[in-house]
């Protein structure tokens, strides 16, 4: 899961890494087009994406406006599952819905790194290695009493994603809103529906995605621009 985008060379150098240590573990690209820079999109997205695999998955995840500075790399393994990243918040949320969570700090990158392109470099042999049910020995695991969480907020009332219909996903759990809730963009009410064809043509609607997120929509219709949203724009809950 990158910020890469799908026109440019970056995530074919990263699979070619992960196909040369290990060519036949199937590679599963969940999503690429995360708003470029936005880490707090990837972080509410990243626990609602991720629910559904199979325990051992590995999960690279790559947004990471901080490359080459003094962030550190990190791996988290939750509830059974493996990920590896940029130490800057992108697993704050995931490890705060977790049970079980456990938390490694990576070593700084060695001076012959290039400082552009740690996700290439540094995090997919990482992945490589957990895939093949290796760790190295030199990680550095931390109390999780001692790490401070970029992201607190279990829900985010914003537009965290829109994808290639308008559709606006929400960084709110549906089944965590509160009974009787109403919502809002600006001056617009949406209704709450199951389905897009509950409502007419045209018509919006709000309801519970297949990730279980609060995604919201316009019936044959672009919610993006009838809203005149973007990411991190507000969604106002009205009880």
């Amino acid at each position: 899961m990158t910020d890469f985008g799908i026109s440019d060379p970056y995530i074919g150098q990263m699979k070619a890494v992960l196909h040369e240590a290990l060519p036949s573990v199937p590679i599963i690209d969940l999503l690429h087009n995360i708003p470029s820079y936005n880490v707090k999109a990837a972080a509410y997205l990243l626990p609602a994406l991720s629910q559904s695999f199979l325990a051992e998955s590995v999960f690279l995840c790559v947004v990471d406006p901080g490359v080459g500075s003094e962030r550190l790399g990190c791996v988290a393994r939750v509830d059974d599952r493996w990920y590896v990243g940029p130490e800057n918040g992108l697993f704050d949320i995931l490890m705060n819905h977790g049970h079980e969570v456990e938390y490694w700090h990576l070593q700084k990158a060695a001076a012959h790194i290039p400082s552009t392109f740690h996700g290439r470099d540094i995090f997919a042999p990482v992945a490589a290695l957990l895939a093949d049910g290796r760790k190295p020995g030199d990680w550095q695991q931390r109390d999780l009493n001692q790490l401070s969480s970029v992201y607190q907020q279990p829900d985010l009332a914003e537009v965290i994603y829109i994808d290639h219909y308008g559709n606006l996903i929400t960084g709110l759990r549906f089944d965590s809103l509160p009974e009787g809730v109403h919502l809002r963009i600006g001056s617009k009410s949406i209704s709450f529906a199951v389905t897009f064809s509950d409502v007419p043509k045209s018509s919006s609607l709000a309801y519970k995605n297949s990730n279980g997120l609060l995604e919201i929509a316009i019936n044959e219709g672009n919610a993006a621009e009838y809203f005149k949203v973007s990411v991190g724009h507000p969604i106002l809950l009205v009880v």
